[in-house]
C-alpha cells in the first residue's frame, strides 16, 4: 500500500501514456476491454480503460487481486467455469466477463524493494485462450507500464525538485544532489530559455542526452539543429503556442545526438512569469528511445500476420481508408486486388496443414516481390489476401497487373513425396466515384473475384470433360 500511495496515481486524472497503453493491449490481444488497475486496500481503481470506464470496484470481486500474487500472467479462459469467479457479479451480469488475462505491474518503494501494485489486463465477453505470444506481449505491456510509471514519477520528482531548489536557496546543494540522481535514473534533464535574449540553461542530464561535455552550452539556434526538420518544426510550434497562450506542452520528437545517433526524446515545457509578465520557458528533456522502440515493436506486431509476415486485416482496413482518401484528394488511380487461393482445402487435406502453412508463407513471399514494391499487401484471413496498388506503372494496365499477379501465385508445393501446385484467383477493381465507402470498394473487388472464380471453375470442368473424352 505504501509503494502504491507514494506514486500519487490513485484517483488521478487520465494520462495519455496509460490510455495509449491499454488501447494497444486491446488491439494486440483482440479483446473488447483492456484496463490498467491499481489494487488498493479495499478497492480496485481503474487508472485507464479501453472499451470500459475508469472508476473503482470492490477488491473482493476483482480478478486483479489474484493476478498481483504471482510473477507470471494470470489467464482464465472461461471465468464461468472457474470456482473462484462463477458466482462473481462481473461474470453473471448480462454480457458479463467470460475471459480474463492480466499481468502484474510493479513499483519500487523507498527502500528499493519491488512490490506488485496493480495490473494490465484484458477482458472479453466470450471464453477464449491466450497463446505464448499473447502471454509474452502482456508481460511486455506490464513492463512498459512499469517503465512509464517510473519515468512519470522521476519526471514529476525532478520538476518538483527544480522548483523547490529555485525557491529554497538554503537547501540548494542537497536538492541539486537529489535532482542529479533522479536525472541519471530517468535519463532526463531540465532546461530554461530566457524570452528576452534566448539564453539557454541546461542541467547535466541535457548535456548527456545531447552527447556534449557538461558546460559546452550551444546557443538556441545551434541547439535546435540537432532535431530533424520535421521535429524542429513541431517543437518550434509548441514553443510558440506556449509563449503566446501560456498552455504547457508535452511532445515526443526525433533527435540526433552530437555523435549522429538517432534518438527519441520527450520535451515538456511551461511558461515562467514574474507577476503577469512571461520571462522564460522552463521544462524537462527526457530520452525515451527504449520505451518508444518497445511501443513501436509491439504496435508493429499487432499489425502483422504472424504466419506470412505481411499486414493483417486490421492494418489493411486502416491502409485502405488512407489510400482512398489520398486517391480522392490527389485525383490519382487506386486499384484493389483481392486474392483467393484455388484448391487450398485440397492441399490441406492431401498434404496436411503444414503444407497449407507453407503455401500461405509462399504467397506472403510472392506479395513481397520487388515488382510489387510500393503496394500495400495483407492477409485478410484464411486463404484470402489483398493488394492495394497506387504506383502509376501498375495502375495503368490493370488487366496486365491482374494476369501477372495470378501467374505469380502458381508455385509447386511438396511434402512426403507428394506434390501439388498452388494457384489463386484474382479479382481487381478500380476506385470510382460511386465507391463511397470501404465496404463499397471491397464489395466491388469481391464481386469481380467471385465471377473470376466461377469462370475458372467452369474452364476446369470443361477441361476435365475433354480429358475424359
Amino acid at each position: 500500500m505504501a509503494a502504491l500511495h507514494a506514486l500519487a496515481l490513485l484517483d488521478s486524472e487520465p494520462e495519455r501514456e496509460f490510455d495509449a497503453l491499454v488501447a494497444l493491449a486491446a488491439e494486440m490481444l483482440g479483446c473488447s476491454t483492456a484496463l490498467m488497475t491499481l489494487v488498493d486496500g479495499d478497492r480496485l481503481w481503474i487508472k485507464a480503460a479501453a472499451g470500459g470506464e475508469r472508476g473503482e470496484i470492490s477488491r473482493d470481486i476483482g480478478m486483479c487481486s489474484y493476478t498481483i500474487r504471482s510473477k507470471d500472467p494470470l489467464v482464465i479462459e472461461d471465468l464461468d467455469s472457474d470456482a473462484r469467479f462463477a458466482e462473481n457479479p462481473l461474470v453473471k451480469s448480462t454480457a458479463g466477463a467470460r475471459f480474463y488475462a492480466g499481468a502484474p505491474i510493479h513499483a519500487i518503494d523507498g527502500d528499493g524493494e519491488r512490490h506488485a501494485i496493480g495490473t494490465i489486463c484484458v477482458i472479453d465477453s466470450a471464453p477464449r485462450s491466450l497463446n505464448d505470444a499473447g502471454r509474452t506481449a502482456l508481460t511486455h505491456l506490464a513492463t512498459l507500464a512499469e517503465t512509464t510509471i517510473a519515468a512519470r514519477t522521476a519526471a514529476n520528482r525532478a520538476i518538483a525538485i527544480a522548483i523547490t531548489a529555485d525557491r529554497q536557496a538554503a537547501a540548494l546543494v542537497r536538492q541539486d544532489r537529489i535532482f542529479r540522481q533522479a536525472e541519471r535514473m530517468a535519463a532526463i534533464g531540465s532546461w530554461r530559455v530566457s524570452l528576452e535574449d534566448n539564453d539557454l540553461e541546461w542541467s547535466d542530464g541535457v548535456y548527456h542526452i545531447y552527447g556534449l561535455p557538461v558546460g559546452d552550452l550551444p546557443d538556441m539556434p545551434r541547439a535546435m539543429e540537432f532535431y530533424p526538420e520535421h521535429a524542429r518544426d513541431a517543437l518550434n510550434r509548441a514553443l510558440a503556442t506556449t509563449i503566446e497562450s501560456g498552455a504547457p506542452f508535452d511532445i515526443e520528437v526525433d533527435f540526433i545526438t552530437v555523435q549522429g545517433e538517432p534518438r527519441r526524446v520527450r520535451v515538456l515545457g511551461e511558461r515562467e512569469c514574474i507577476g503577469d509578465t512571461p520571462v522564460a520557458l522552463v521544462g524537462v528533456f527526457q530520452d525515451v528511445t527504449e520505451r518508444h522502440a518497445l511501443e513501436t515493436t509491439l504496435r508493429r506486431s499487432a499489425d502483422t500476420d504472424s504466419l506470412t509476415g505481411i499486414a493483417n486485416r486490421a492494418a489493411f482496413d486502416r491502409a485502405l481508408d488512407a489510400a482512398m482518401e489520398r486517391s480522392r484528394a490527389n485525383e490519382t488511380p487506386l486499384l484493389l486486388a483481392l486474392l483467393d487461393l484455388d484448391g487450398f482445402k485440397a492441399i490441406n487435406d492431401t498434404l496436411g496443414h503444414t503444407a497449407g502453412d507453407d503455401v500461405l508463407r509462399g504467397v506472403g513471399r510472392v506479395l513481397r516481390e520487388p515488382w510489387l514494391r510500393g503496394s500495400f499487401v495483407a492477409r485478410l484471413g484464411g486463404d484470402e489476401f489483398a493488394v492495394l496498388v497506387e504506383h502509376p506503372a501498375l495502375t495503368a494496365t490493370p488487366s496486365h497487373f491482374c494476369a501477372r499477379l495470378q501467374e505469380s501465385l502458381r508455385f509447386p508445393i511438396a511434402l512426403n513425396g507428394l506434390a501439388m501446385v498452388s494457384a489463386g484467383t484474382v479479382g481487381i477493381a478500380a476506385l470510382e466515384g460511386d465507391c463511397l465507402s470501404i465496404r463499397d470498394f471491397v464489395h466491388r473487388a469481391d464481386t469481380v473475384l467471385y465471377k473470376a472464380k466461377r469462370t475458372r471453375i467452369g474452364e476446369r470442368r470443361r477441361s476435365d470433360r475433354r480429358d475424359a473424352a
